[in-house]
């Protein structure tokens, strides 16, 4: 049985506090929940304090931001080491953006969504001194609160690279299928522009809900299909996913696209930095919500008409 726990902020826990593993293995009741796996290990539901947390093996680095999961605990003992997260409630985006799921996201929270990972991304990049370059963007690795606001997460890839421009870091080639960077995968040479790739990938699949790799004997990657769509001039409802039932600015919507379009680029050069990604995304929320907004506004003056029309005379 799950102990009782209250949404209580995590920032009212210490944060970066050091536990023994045994108060590791209490505050997981011996690990007996798992909350997902990813490329750096397992990752355990817990509690302290009355605080929802999640359970991590080591740690590489420190960093903090809103968009950024949020490091509330660690373990270093003896061989036995681990990281305590805050819990996201509604766990990562990949299952919301699946079709078995009921609830919808509308296209407004989708673009918030892709806003706070992208922030989390511009942090990394340029925000942390020396920069980090996460490796490992996906869907999976994006969590969502309560109140569907995302954060990135997932380091255990991540890796620290020079700070000129022109420089990049040799690696050996690390990350999930479908999300890598095509430079990188044949030269391993790691840069800013691989983790924009994987980003762009991300903003596809939020954009048409097709799986980055289509289970065709062709293996068409999601970047394929939409430039074929494009180049057919087919009608943009084609290319967005079909359950917003056409819900959204159509222009909004185009620039989504063409933006995730430049993040894929196969030349790094033509990718924007994450910081013209964040100004762009940025611009098709405030078109989506002026429209959103225009339509509240006709609808009351709809209203009005229709109450002027029945008053007596």
């Amino acid at each position: 049985m799950e102990p009782h726990v209250q949404n209580q902020p995590v920032e009212s826990i210490q944060l970066q506090r050091q536990l023994t593993y045994s108060d590791v293995l209490r505050i997981t009741n011996n690990f007996e929940k798992i909350l997902g796996k990813g490329g750096f290990g397992t990752v355990y539901y817990g509690c302290i304090d009355n605080t929802h947390v999640a359970v991590k093996v080591k740690l590489l680095m420190r960093v903090h931001h809103r968009n950024l999961t949020t490091l509330v605990g660690y373990c270093y003992d003896g061989t036995n080491m681990g990281l305590i997260y805050e819990y996201m409630a509604n766990g990562d985006l990949k299952p919301h953006l699946s079709g078995e799921n009921t609830n919808i996201l509308s296209w407004e929270t989708r673009l918030q969504i892709a806003m706070d990972a992208a922030q989390g991304l511009e942090y990394l990049h340029h925000g942390c001194k020396p920069p980090i370059i996460h490796r490992d963007v996906k869907t999976t690795n994006i969590l969502l609160n309560e109140k569907l606001r995302a954060k990135l997460a997932d380091f255990g890839l991540s890796k620290i690279f020079p700070t000129d421009t022109d420089s990049h870091v040799s690696t050996i080639v690390a990350g999930t299928h479908g999300y890598l960077d095509p430079e990188y995968y044949t030269t391993n040479k790691l840069t800013e522009k691989t983790d924009v790739y994987s980003f762009g990938v991300v903003l596809l699949e939020i954009i048409t809900n097709q799986p980055v790799i289509q289970n065709s004997d062709e293996m068409t990657h999601i970047r394929d299909w939409v430039s074929f769509m494009l180049a057919a001039e087919s009608d943009i409802k084609k290319i967005v996913d079909p359950r917003l039932l056409g819900n959204y600015n159509i222009n909004s919507v185009m620039k989504a696209i063409d933006i995730a379009m430049y993040c894929v680029s196969l030349t790094p050069s033509k990718r924007p930095t994450m910081d013209q990604v964040m100004a762009e995304l940025k611009e098709c929320l405030a078109i989506e919500l002026a429209q959103r907004k225009e339509g509240c506004e006709g609808q009351t003056q709809d209203l009005n008409d229709q109450i002027t029309i029945l008053q007596p005379r």
